[in-house]
């Protein structure tokens, strides 16, 4: 028994909905993985806000029809596709599908689309290489701290510098 017209236009809207939600689209070939290895990669996304729907291409190309955002995902639809949609951190959910791909070996990245422009496998290797968002912000953290610590002593030293001239002014005067 295939779906209904009615269950195929709910599909349609709930895919449109998470387009919606979504800062980034990764397209995956899944074909060889099983049920338990897509709940896996599911489940190794849900911590950095990533979704993984498994539909027909032909619902994905209805979900995105007068989406000028995501209009460009119509080149990777062909084949047999997992539709990764992340709108938290960009960097960790790739580093999950690249994990996942890593251990099952099943898995290939077809491209992804960010911010309106299409990304090659590479494109997409190289963002998940980049230091996550905490990272980043601990590092800036870092670095700010390490500027006013320098202030401080800098300017701890001005008064203490003053002090150690007057106090050799004043021991050369007793000689």
């Amino acid at each position: 028994m295939g779906r209904t017209l009615e269950n195929k236009k709910e599909i349609v809207e709930e895919l449109k909905a998470l387009l919606d939600d979504a800062e980034m689209a990764v397209v995956l070939d899944y074909q060889g993985l099983s049920i338990k290895e897509i709940s896996d990669l599911r489940s190794r996304l849900q911590s950095s806000s990533g979704v993984c729907k498994v539909t027909k291409n032909t619902l994905m190309r209805r979900a995105i029809t007068g989406n000028n955002e995501w209009s460009k995902l119509e080149s990777l639809l062909t084949g047999t596709n997992a539709f990764v949609l992340v709108k938290g951190d960009v960097g960790s959910a790739l580093k999950a599908i690249q994990t996942f791909q890593k251990d099952t070996k099943k898995s290939k990245t077809k491209g992804g689309l960010f911010e309106g422009e299409l990304l090659s496998q590479d494109e997409i290797k190289a963002i998940a290489s980049l230091p996550s968002k905490e990272v980043l912000m601990a590092q800036i953290a870092g670095a700010i701290n390490a500027v006013t610590t320098k202030i401080a002593v800098g300017i701890k030293e001005v008064p203490s510098g003053l002090a150690r001239s007057l106090q050799q002014h004043a021991e050369s005067d007793e000689s």
